[in-house]
């Protein structure tokens, strides 16, 4: 008898366009493309309104880079070469006097949901010297501003920015803000930058009212990095380990080298686990793909309160990290 788990319930908790493709990138209106510099992933997706349906997300550019470890300092500058040349794709002030709002979104007080604000408090403020006439000509006119959340202001963010642009009058708002991810790989280590603006806390289940062009009538760029996961998620990539440690010390298990190491990374290793393996290890559960994986695990954990979204234990560190690495790059930007 098959075996079959309603995936309707389930829906994919994350932030990430190039998660929400799934094997659609032949689909009408889905245009990508990859590029690898020195180790660092660069994935561009365009989507136009025929694929926006398909994929889940807004039309327009969605830019990711994916990277391994910015706490080495010389994977840390090459990550930020990389994103400085992409960002510049997006964010094209037509000259120097053009005012850009950069907008710290998330609760400071909440680690995970700091990085906006933590990355604004490093950015540059030029505005105040342009509106004296003192602004050296080599830098772009900045602002910025931290609306909080509404649960503490009790006002919705969108909302409070349409005010704010009222009385600055920018002509482009850079928004920066943690992101959710459906991937372990993602967190902490992935970027993401779109022209299509942002609805904040859709990843977490708590979407807000939009923050777009559409919305508030200037551009709109959003910058986002994965901070936490579902706890379906978690359990879900670690039943996918689980068979790639199957496969991977099946394969090395008599050889002498691999009995002598204590911490093996089983994952530098293209394994791949046969069908009838998976289920003689997994049973049941060793029938469902990935999809009808999380769905069940969804149905299990959802009722009782359990699907908990979670971060890392460094996660100040790695904000703190993130933070420097994103104001850094932006700042020498604006002064080139």
């Amino acid at each position: 008898m098959k075996h079959e788990v309603d995936l309707s319930k389930y829906t994919l908790r994350t932030d990430l366009a190039i998660e929400s493709l799934q094997g659609k990138e032949s689909v009408q209106g889905i245009k990508v493309s990859s590029k690898n510099f020195e180790e660092i992933q660069v994935t561009t997706v365009m989507v136009s309104r025929k694929g926006s349906s398909s994929l889940g997300k807004k039309p327009g550019k969605y830019i990711t880079i994916e990277f391994q470890d910015i706490t080495d300092e010389e994977n840390r500058k090459r990550v930020s070469q990389v994103f400085m040349r992409e960002f510049k794709k997006l964010v094209r002030p037509k000259s120097k006097s053009d005012h850009i709002l950069i907008i710290g979104l998330g609760n400071a007080k909440s680690t995970p949901d700091a990085l906006g604000p933590m990355t604004v408090e490093k950015i540059t403020v030029t505005n105040p010297l342009y509106e004296l006439g003192m602004l050296d000509p080599s830098y772009q006119r900045v602002s910025i501003f931290t609306p909080s959340v509404m649960g503490k202001t009790g006002i919705e963010t969108s909302d409070l920015l349409a005010k704010v642009i009222e009385l600055l009058k920018p002509s482009m708002l850079l928004v920066i803000d943690s992101l959710a991810s459906s991937s372990l790989h993602h967190v902490h280590k992935t970027i993401q930058m779109t022209d299509t603006g942002i609805h904040p806390g859709s990843g977490v289940g708590n979407a807000r009212k939009e923050i777009s062009k559409e919305v508030l009538g200037i551009p709109v760029v959003a910058i986002g990095v994965p901070m936490v996961v579902d706890a379906v998620t978690i359990v879900s990539d670690t039943m996918e380990f689980l068979t790639k440690h199957y496969v991977y010390t099946k394969k090395h298990m008599h050889q002498a080298k691999y009995k002598l190491m204590t911490n093996v990374n089983y994952l530098t290793e293209e394994n791949t686990i046969t069908k009838e393996e998976k289920e003689k290890l997994l049973g049941l559960l060793g029938t469902l793909n990935e999809e009808e994986m999380k769905a069940l695990l969804y149905d299990v954990l959802s009722p009782i309160g359990y699907n908990f979204m979670v971060t890392t234990k460094e996660v100040d560190f790695m904000v703190e990290q993130l933070s420097d690495l994103l104001s850094f790059s932006m700042n020498k930007v604006f002064r080139s």
